[in-house]
């Protein structure tokens, strides 16, 4: 995620000489360096010493250590986003000082495909400027949007950051339904993801709910009608509502976790 990060920043017109990543491993830094042109190490003061802003990109296991390693150096003007699912701002702030300006993002995995989706909060020291500027790190990947209850990140997270799975198991059953019936599993493949990206354009350009586009497909006692008469009754609404439920309540539970090993 946090080359993904990079990458669109570069792709976006942000100049390589005003980035800076540590890392422990040396061939990650070689080959940020030489592919980007951007500053790299393995000291993470010397990058907390370069920037404004300080994202961190490491495994919530760690975020602790990370983040007491680098508190002594942070600077109140300095702004931490963090991208760490289940690191709660309570927790940066104990880590990294009550004063210091934090936004918490929830991205998804499109976004290494500079097609994500990030929801983000940020705690009372941001300031607008700060605000702005987190935001324009995440759109550089996708789309970036506020929650104004820290909470929300928890549905976020059942939605969009647990959502291309979703997609990935449909596109998967459709494939297992399609070579049954006679097509060549490449071919399926192909149709498959060319329907979903149809489908997601569609949707992202018009301004009708995905109930009215749905109905538009619908001709009714057609074909489509047919499978979508299949799917409800096999409780297909209720289903998803299920899952999102189940996933959104795993990542509270999660996050106590992740405090009480902190």
């Amino acid at each position: 995620m946090a080359a993904s990060l990079v990458n669109g920043l570069v792709a976006s017109g942000h100049e390589p000489k005003q980035l800076w990543v540590s890392d422990i491993n040396p061939a990650t830094l070689t080959n940020l360096s030489t592919n980007l042109g951007i500053n790299v190490t393995q000291n993470n003061q010397e990058v907390i010493s370069a920037v404004d802003i300080v994202v961190l990109a490491v495994k919530p296991q760690i975020m602790a250590q990370v983040a007491l390693e680098i508190a002594p150096f942070l600077q109140q003007r300095q702004l931490v986003v963090s991208i760490a699912a289940g690191i709660t701002q309570a927790s940066l702030s104990n880590w990294l000082g009550a004063e210091i300006a934090i936004v918490r993002c929830m991205p998804n995995t499109p976004a290494l495909v500079l097609t994500g989706a990030t929801a983000l909060y940020a705690n009372a020291n941001v300031l607008p400027e700060q605000h702005d500027l987190a935001e324009t790190i995440l759109r550089s990947v996708g789309i970036a949007l506020w929650v104004d209850d820290e909470s929300e990140l928890d549905a976020v997270t059942a939605v969009s950051g647990s959502g291309p799975a979703y997609y990935f198991l449909l596109m998967e059953a459709m494939e297992k339904a399609a070579v049954e019936l006679g097509l060549k599993e490449e071919t399926a493949r192909l149709l498959i993801q060319q329907t979903a990206l149809g489908a997601a354009k569609i949707a992202l350009e018009s301004s009708e709910s995905p109930g009215e586009l749905r109905k538009r497909v619908t001709s009714p006692g057609g074909t489509t009608q047919q499978a979508v008469e299949t799917f409800e009754q096999g409780g297909f609404t209720d289903l998803v509502s299920k899952a999102l439920h189940a996933a959104r309540d795993r990542s509270v539970e999660m996050s106590k976790q992740m405090e009480t090993y902190s």
